[in-house]
């Protein structure tokens, strides 16, 4: 028990230095600014927020919305402007927080554009809050807005090293599967149309390169983070780090994520190597050893933040594996899938086709999607169990209390609530389309939410 005890101080009470954790805020912060203006430049702001006229919101959060083109745009200009002040340290924490605000914000407009790094940033955002990341090199200092120090608590620069050893290690355990490690899939249909890739790229058609590519992405995530905390092996562990991110990058459109990853880690190495690094950035030799400033610093009482940060990681730890509660297949159903750190595991197309029946005699009438959505937004539908429900719903409110009249004179009132059918073809790993919901039930009397969806179709190999 002495030695656990002694092992948890270690991590978490003993004061460290603060180079790591600033020169991550730096990173970070020119992360944050230089995504966000590549977002805004290609478009993205305008094909993803402002182009649709319908939204898939997640649950209990239907009332965030884009609002307007001014709003939305406003939203990136912030973010643009707190991403700059957190690299610069100026008004350090207000900028952390509206960061987190304003982009979590806008991650939630629509699950057609989730994306596992834009959930990592969100998670990292919101922990930046809490660290006192401004507390040397920032203009916070040279305003006297906070007082330098140059030593904090060890949990302080831990926490972001377990942030990161989340993410890697249940992107490990989700490719413990039989698709990935058996079939090598998705991988193997994948990497046959990167023939042209320099070099190695003809070795790409054949399968063997699917399998290796799959077993050393398992065993990369699911040793990684331990290889990086280990001294001895860290510098071995940072070439795979840049190496893995680096290939990936390349080979598919993954966006940032790579290059978040590269510089997250950095987390990992020495104060003396963070040292060095801030040396270079201010071009001086302004870090020295302040022993005494160790025996002076008291440790702050902050319990709420760390009740508040031991919640946030015990749902991290809930969260990905909270498939396990539902039946089925899934890659399948998706039920669990999201905020689980599965990358790239499946590949998965469908097609999607909505009636609306009148009461009187059951009679329905084909809905046409793209009236509704962008190419986008029915593509990831299509495939996703919640989105075709949520969509259900929203074409059975549009319709709600309308008529049709017919070329024959006939009035056909559609009711309160009318009935909404779907006929939804899907296929998994490219083996073949097959039925995917129950097209007899309702789906406009369906409620949302965390139940088993019981009219997704048993999958049949």
């Amino acid at each position: 028990m002495m030695e656990i005890n002694k092992w948890f101080n270690h991590l978490t009470k003993n004061f460290v230095s603060i180079y790591p954790l600033v020169v991550f805020r730096i990173f970070f912060g020119i992360i944050l600014f230089t995504s966000t203006l590549r977002f805004i430049l290609k478009g993205w702001v305008y094909d993803l927020y402002l182009k649709p006229t319908y939204f898939f919101t997640y649950k209990g959060f239907d009332w965030i919305s884009p609002v307007g083109e001014n709003f939305i745009y406003g939203a990136f200009a912030l973010l643009l402007v707190f991403s700059l002040l957190i690299t610069l340290g100026l008004f350090y924490r207000i900028s952390a927080v509206m960061f987190f605000l304003v982009f979590t914000y806008i991650e939630l407009i629509d699950k057609t554009n989730y994306l596992n790094h834009y959930y990592f940033i969100s998670l990292m955002s919101f922990i930046m809050i809490f660290l006192p990341a401004n507390k040397f090199l920032s203009i916070d200092n040279l305003l006297g807005i906070t007082k330098e120090k140059r030593f904090i608590e060890a949990w302080k620069i831990n926490i972001i090293k377990l942030q990161v050893g989340v993410v890697y290690f249940f992107a490990g355990i989700a490719k413990l599967n039989y698709h990935w490690l058996i079939e090598a899939q998705p991988l193997s249909n994948w990497l046959k149309h990167q023939s042209d890739f320099p070099l190695f790229g003809n070795l790409f058609l054949n399968d063997y390169a699917a399998y290796i590519f799959s077993w050393s992405g398992a065993l990369f995530d699911l040793l990684i983070f331990f290889i990086l905390i280990n001294r001895r092996y860290r510098i071995y562990g940072y070439l795979l780090v840049v190496l893995f991110h680096i290939l990936t990058s390349i080979m598919f459109p993954i966006g940032v994520f790579p290059l978040v990853m590269i510089f997250t880690t950095l987390i990992f190495f020495s104060d003396e190597f963070h040292e060095k690094l801030l040396s270079f950035i201010n071009k001086n030799k302004f870090l020295k050893k302040y022993q005494n400033e160790i025996i002076n610093s008291k440790k702050e009482k902050n319990l709420l933040i760390k009740l508040l940060l031991t919640v946030f990681f015990i749902l991290q730890l809930i969260l990905p594996l909270r498939f396990l509660l539902y039946p089925g297949k899934l890659f399948w159903t998706e039920q669990g899938y999201r905020f689980s750190w599965r990358v790239m595991l499946i590949e998965k197309a469908g097609y999607a086709q909505f009636f609306i029946h009148e009461p009187r005699m059951n009679r329905k009438m084909l809905i046409e999607n793209q009236n509704y959505l962008t190419p986008q937004q029915e593509k990831m539908m299509a495939t996703q169990p919640d989105m075709i429900l949520q969509f259900a719903h929203f074409l059975s409110s549009e319709f709600k209390d309308s008529t049709i009249n017919e070329s024959n004179g006939e009035i056909i009132y559609l009711g309160e609530n009318p009935k909404i059918t779907a006929k939804v073809k899907v296929s998994l790993f490219n083996k073949g389309s097959k039925d995917f919901i129950n097209s007899n039930v309702n789906l406009s009397n369906i409620k949302r939410g965390l139940k088993h969806k019981e009219w997704i179709l048993k999958y049949e190999d």
